[in-house]
C-alpha cells in the first residue's frame, strides 16, 4: 500500500486533490459565516485530510504535508491578522514550489519526472529520456503562468472565483496540457519507430550485399 501511495500517478493527483476539500469547506463557510469561520473549517479539513490519508494508508505524502501545513500556517495567519489573504495564497505557493522543482531538476541533471519514474524501478528509453527535459521544462512554465493567476486570483477575485481556479481551472488546463505533450510524445515515438525501421532495412541491405 505504501509504494502505491508514493507512485508517480499517486502523486501527481495528490498535487491537485491535496488541499481541495479545505478550499471548499472555507469557500462555503465564509460566504454564511464570515472570514474568521471560514478560516477555522478549512483548517479543520486540512488537519482532518491528514488524519484521514494517516488513517487509510498508514502513512502521508510528503506533498500532503507541505500541502496542508502550508494550509494551516497560512490559515494561522490570517486568522491573526483576520485577512483571508494568506490561506488564498497556498495553492500559488504549492504550484510555484513544482515550478520550482521541475527547474531545479534540471540543473542537478535529471529531470523530476524521470526521478520520479525511476524511484517506482520504470525506465524510460534512451530517447524518450531525452524529451522529458523539455517535458520538465514545459512543465515548470505551466505551474509558474499558474502561480502567477493563483496569486492575482487571491488578490483581487471573489472567494468563489478562486476556488474554482482551484478546483476547476488548474485541472482542466493541465488535463489539455497532458494532451498536448502526449501529441508530442506520441509524434517523438512515432518518428524513432520510424527511423528504427530504417536502420533494420539499412542494416539488412548491407548485409545481403556483403553475402553476394
Amino acid at each position: 500500500m505504501s509504494s502505491e501511495l508514493g507512485s508517480p500517478k499517486s502523486q501527481a493527483i495528490s498535487l491537485f486533490v491535496a488541499g481541495l476539500l479545505p478550499v471548499i469547506a472555507f469557500t462555503v463557510i465564509e460566504e454564511y459565516y464570515g472570514t474568521i469561520a471560514g478560516l477555522v473549517a478549512g483548517m479543520i479539513f486540512g488537519v482532518g485530510e491528514i488524519c484521514w490519508e494517516l488513517y487509510k494508508h498508514k502513512k502521508v505524502q510528503k506533498i500532503t504535508w507541505i500541502g496542508n501545513g502550508m494550509l494551516l500556517v497560512l490559515g494561522g495567519i490570517s486568522l491573526i491578522s483576520s485577512e483571508g489573504i494568506w490561506f488564498k495564497l497556498q495553492p500559488a505557493l504549492m504550484e510555484g514550489l513544482f515550478a520550482l522543482f521541475c527547474w531545479g531538476s534540471l540543473l542537478f541533471g535529471k529531470p523530476l519526472i524521470v526521478y520520479l519514474a525511476e524511484q517506482q524501478g520504470q525506465k524510460f528509453p534512451t530517447f524518450l529520456k531525452d524529451k522529458m527535459w523539455g517535458v520538465t521544462l514545459r512543465t515548470g512554465l505551466f505551474f509558474a503562468v499558474h502561480t502567477a493567476l493563483a496569486v492575482w486570483a487571491a488578490l483581487s477575485w471573489s472567494t468563489t472565483n478562486w476556488a474554482l481556479l482551484k478546483g476547476v481551472g488548474l485541472t482542466v488546463s493541465f488535463i489539455i496540457y497532458l494532451g498536448f505533450e502526449g501529441i508530442l510524445l506520441r509524434q517523438t515515438v512515432m518518428k524513432e519507430h520510424k527511423e528504427e525501421l530504417i536502420r533494420q532495412h539499412l542494416e539488412a541491405a548491407k548485409q545481403k550485399l556483403e553475402q553476394s
